[in-house]
């Protein structure tokens, strides 16, 4: 029987693949990122404002464009990944943009096994808790690395989106809203790169509205509050139209396609 462990040990076999992927990809554009090009979206820009001075602890952050990005903005961060390639790229663009973000190779499981340090925002988005079975535990560690009168926030792909399976075309409706159960998917390429070569093996897990915001709230945090957008700032699903702002739509615009939630921690 296959346990959490090697979900885990094949999800991160296959980000290290997607890292070199990525660097070198048109959604990533690393060139102008390098030339001083923000990452972020409008959705978290517009939420957390002004990050000067404050310190910020990104989970799941890839190969760090997100965490310097908030660098950048004067922000005093640390970013976490479960990617040995995510971590070691993160670091080189660190010291050659000449910033301050440490960076630290972990599932975000076990962060506080790497970090004791709080926070005054933890911050996380786009495409992450899919990877985690369980969101008590990540809630858990959200509010142990907050400080009190620190905020959470996350942009997330709304929970809808994950029903559907996108290897078919058209994409079918598959999946449950509220599914237990492991999905594995196999497929070439990268939603970054969908005409690489590389192929990914993937293991993730539906997530509903109502269990992310009852796993927080369970750990004392209070939701501000929680958005549903019909726009996402990425074209990473099939059949997305570009909008007047740049963002991209369904046509029919039956569901929302991102969410965003701020809590606090008062004590």
């Amino acid at each position: 029987m296959e346990t959490i462990e090697h979900y885990f040990k094949i999800n991160k076999e296959t980000w290290n693949k997607k890292v070199a992927v990525h660097a070198k990809s048109e959604m990533y554009d690393l060139k102008a990122f390098k030339a001083g090009k923000n990452s972020l979206m409008k959705y978290e820009l517009d939420a957390l404002g002004d990050v000067s001075g404050k310190s910020l602890l990104h989970l799941q952050c890839h190969f760090g464009q997100d965490t310097l990005s908030w660098s950048r903005m004067g922000a005093k961060c640390t970013g976490i990944d479960i990617s040995d390639e995510g971590i070691k790229l993160a670091r080189e663009l660190n010291k050659e943009l000449m910033l301050d973000s440490k960076f630290v190779c972990c599932n975000v499981y076990d962060v506080n096994k790497h970090i004791s340090e709080q926070f005054d925002i933890v911050y996380t988005s786009y495409g992450t808790i899919g990877w985690l079975p369980d969101l008590k535990p990540w809630a858990k560690i959200i509010a142990s690395r907050l400080k009190p009168g620190g905020s959470f926030f996350m942009a997330e792909f709304h929970p809808i989106v994950w029903m559907f399976d996108y290897q078919n075309t058209p994409s079918e409706l598959s999946f449950a809203y509220n599914q237990k159960e492991v999905i594995y998917e196999e497929y070439s390429g990268s939603y970054a790169d969908g005409n690489n070569e590389i192929i990914s093996k993937e293991y993730g897990w539906n997530h509903g509205l109502g269990e992310i915001i009852t796993a927080l709230i369970s750990e004392g945090l209070q939701i501000e509050y929680l958005n549903e957008y019909d726009e996402s700032p990425y074209d990473v699903f099939p059949n997305l139209e570009k909008t007047e702002n740049g963002m991209f739509k369904i046509i029919d615009n039956l569901y929302p396609l991102i969410f965003t939630l701020k809590a606090i921690k008062h004590s």
